[in-house]
């Protein structure tokens, strides 16, 4: 019979298992994208084992689990390759920064805009929102206005290089979501922003 497996991502809590019949679990401790690993209990009825080196297994047959199996980086990716191609990409956020009172971008988002596709084309189908942002100068009709126009900036450019329009949703929130809060009339650069979340 088919061995289901579970890989558990520990630091981001995500658990992953193949739908089948299955007379067999499996749980592989695996570290995260910067390399941390957190833990994991995986009790039955009477047994309990604690995960908590990378690559560590153990399987679970009936009512117990077996002891912890250590495996290297290769056994693991050998051995859960199916259901490892199948995980999905986190989640990311990415700022774009503009100049003053418009919605011309900084120089530095350049190379921004770089990693917002190479991250689109990690995915098979991305869904990708834009939302504009504004500083707290200005009225708060102005920077709706504003912050709509530039989330709208960055989906021009998005079409432009090739990702469907039905992929963005794009908003505008003015200036009610600052990332450094500030009094009335401050003129904040980080603030102005447009915001792209892809997963």
């Amino acid at each position: 019979m088919k061995t289901c497996s579970v890989i558990a991502k520990i630091c981001l809590l995500v658990t992953f298992s193949l739908l089948s019949a299955c007379s067999k679990d499996t749980v592989v401790v695996l570290p995260d994208d910067d390399g941390k690993i957190g833990s994991v209990a995986v009790k039955r009825v009477w047994k309990k084992v604690e995960l908590n080196k990378a690559h560590e297994v153990t399987q679970l047959a009936g009512l117990a689990s077996t002891e912890i199996l250590p495996m290297n980086k290769t056994e693991v990716e050998h051995t859960f390759a199916e259901t490892l191609a199948a995980t999905p990409v986190p989640p990311v956020s990415l700022n774009l920064y503009f100049k003053e009172g418009g919605t011309q971008l900084m120089p530095e988002s350049s190379p921004v805009i770089e990693q917002i596709f190479k991250e689109i084309s990690k995915r098979s189908v991305a869904e990708i929102t834009v939302i504009g942002h504004t500083d707290r100068v200005g009225t708060v009709q102005e920077n709706d206005a504003l912050a709509l126009k530039r989330a709208q900036s960055v989906l021009k450019i998005l079409v432009e290089r090739g990702i469907k329009l039905e992929a963005i949703d794009a908003a505008g929130r003015g200036e009610r979501e600052p990332l450094v809060a500030t009094k009335d009339e401050v003129a904040e650069p980080r603030n102005r922003r447009t915001e792209i979340n892809i997963r």
